[in-house]
């Protein structure tokens, strides 16, 4: 799976918001100013070509669809986040977070509990 661009990020998150969509119906949830058609239609065209999108054909309108999901890229992220900066352990991430505050002791607590019950199950 390759990498995204903060734009192509922006869309796709967007496109995994609304579901099937069309450039048109995107750009009108977009606030003000809002981009040239062209624009995001070219940006729809390097997710589809990234493997991300692809897309149905109804005359001349397109209406994309998202193939991989925001779950499976969230997942690859954090896996290359844990691999590049916590050199490859979750502990390390962790106990980042808790020094930076990032992680309230409750929070804390309630991941050692969904710890617990995913060991249980």
């Amino acid at each position: 799976m390759k990498k995204l661009t903060q734009v192509e990020e922006d869309i796709m998150n967007r496109i995994w918001a609304l579901g099937p969509c069309t450039v048109s119906m995107l750009i009108e949830k977009l606030d003000p100013p809002k981009p040239p058609h062209s624009t995001v239609s070219s940006v729809f065209r390097i997710l589809e070509k990234k493997g991300f999108l692809s897309h149905k054909a109804y005359g001349r309108t397109y209406e994309y669809h998202p193939i991989i999901t925001k779950e499976e890229y969230s997942g690859r992220n954090i896996k290359d986040l844990v691999k590049n900066y916590f050199q490859g352990s979750a502990q390390n991430l962790v106990s980042f977070l808790v020094k930076d505050k990032s992680l309230s002791p409750e929070e804390l607590k309630e991941l050692i509990k969904k710890l617990e019950d995913y060991d249980e199950q």
